[in-house]
């Protein structure tokens, strides 16, 4: 019994001597509250949030400005195009007119020479020089004179006011005309006024009457 007992104080020597160095292993090292690190600064926080607060408020009112600059420019840019619409309209066709200034120089020369001229053929001829005139001037702007005589009719480019008889050409056939047609860049802007051609109505036979006796 005796050496029993010796074994077991040798054998809980050792646990004992090892709870102690762990105890002071455990004293040794203080611990450090984790709340402490974990705390956030709100004095900084609160101070960057500020300067953002402020930079997007400066960079929203210059956005703004940049807006109602871009309005007002737009504004203006709108009334400058409708003053330069109506001056197109107004004078779009200041050009043609200027030439056509000098053909109504020439038909007022015409009307002094009339009262001045007698021969009738001269008068005439001023009179178709100055037509010649006005038609090229109009034809450098796109305006074309067309004339029908001869011409199938096309309902498309003529206009039928009366049908004569003729036998020198077939039916439908254009044999006169009270205006011309004009086209402007090769689009009609207004058809002829035609007289168009019929067979000649064939002659009524007359019955012979026979005397009877009485």
């Amino acid at each position: 019994m005796g050496e029993q007992e010796k074994d077991n104080i040798e054998t809980e020597a050792p646990a004992s001597e090892n709870s102690s160095e762990s105890s002071e292993t455990t004293q040794a090292e203080p611990m450090t509250p984790t709340h402490a690190l974990q705390t956030p600064n709100y004095q900084q926080i609160e101070e960057e949030l500020k300067k953002h607060l402020e930079e997007k408020t400066k960079e929203a009112e210059a956005n703004y400005n940049k807006f109602l600059r871009a309005c007002a420019d737009f504004e203006n840019y709108k009334k400058r195009v409708e003053k330069e619409k109506g001056e197109l309209i107004n004078f779009s066709n200041e050009r043609l007119l200027k030439e056509l200034i000098p053909v109504v120089d020439n038909l007022e020369r015409a009307i002094d020479h009339i009262e001045e001229e007698s021969d009738l053929s001269a008068i005439k001829e001023g009179i178709k020089l100055v037509r010649d005139n006005l038609l090229a001037v109009l034809k450098k702007f796109g305006i074309e004179q067309l004339s029908a005589i001869g011409e199938k009719f096309d309902p498309t480019k003529h206009e039928a006011v009366n049908q004569e008889e003729a036998s020198e050409c077939e039916p439908g056939t254009v044999i006169k005309e009270f205006h011309k047609c004009y086209y402007l860049n090769n689009r009609l802007i207004r058809p002829a006024m035609v007289v168009t051609s019929k067979l000649p109505q064939a002659a009524p036979k007359t019955e012979e009457v026979t005397g009877g006796d009485d």
